[in-house]
């Protein structure tokens, strides 16, 4: 019998609770007052975890920044099944775009220090020689122009998906990708997934 999973402490129930309520209606829109509630804690305790509402956001974006997993996968079907991911995730009903674009563009200039543009930049950049590492060991010339090519794909297949409700989005960013790829000299092959629709 496997044993129960270890009992969330109250730090991590106060993030877990942010993170959801952040993520899905807005940092602006989610007063410390309206954490505490929810988890059903005094503002006092929260701040004893967290000492300001900017700690707690700075917080949010860390545990949100998650690099991708190891794979034993070729470094071309690595890359292309990035677009196979977001597109489950946009079919996802709690999809609401990516959470460090969200916080720079809710934030902007109250974020005086730059700590949220911050995190989204390295996020961003960790994504990017992400995709330049790979593009390196498949041989590729310029691997730092594609890399960014390749994340523009990414965001942009984000922002149409925010705005046209469509995961398809994703499957046409693949698709692109997959030209990139070959046009820079690396063998691809594989057809588009099945239509996926989004889970309501």
């Amino acid at each position: 019998m496997a044993s129960p999973p270890p009992k969330q402490t109250m730090k991590e129930r106060i993030l877990e609770t942010a993170d959801k309520l952040f993520y899905l209606q807005g940092i602006r829109a989610i007063g410390v007052d309206t954490i505490a509630a929810e988890i059903g804690i005094s503002k006092r305790t929260l701040y004893n975890h967290f000492p300001s509402k900017d700690a707690l956001i700075e917080a949010y974006l860390q545990r949100r920044f998650v690099q991708p997993r190891a794979s034993d996968k070729p470094p071309a079907e690595q890359i292309l099944a990035t677009f196979d991911s977001l597109e489950r995730r946009f079919s996802a009903k709690d999809f609401r775009g990516c959470p460090f674009v969200n916080a720079v563009a809710e934030l902007g200039p109250d974020d005086e220090d730059r700590t949220v543009r911050n995190i989204a930049v390295a996020f961003k950049e960790s994504r990017r020689v992400w995709f330049r590492d790979l593009l390196r060991q498949l041989g590729v010339a310029d691997a730092e122009a594609l890399a960014t090519q390749l994340t523009l794909l990414v965001d942009g297949s984000i922002a149409q998906d925010l705005v046209r409700d469509d995961p398809a989005m994703a499957r046409a960013a693949k698709e692109a990708a997959r030209v990139l790829l070959a046009n820079a000299g690396v063998k691809v092959g594989g057809a588009a997934p099945a239509d996926n629709k989004r889970t309501r």
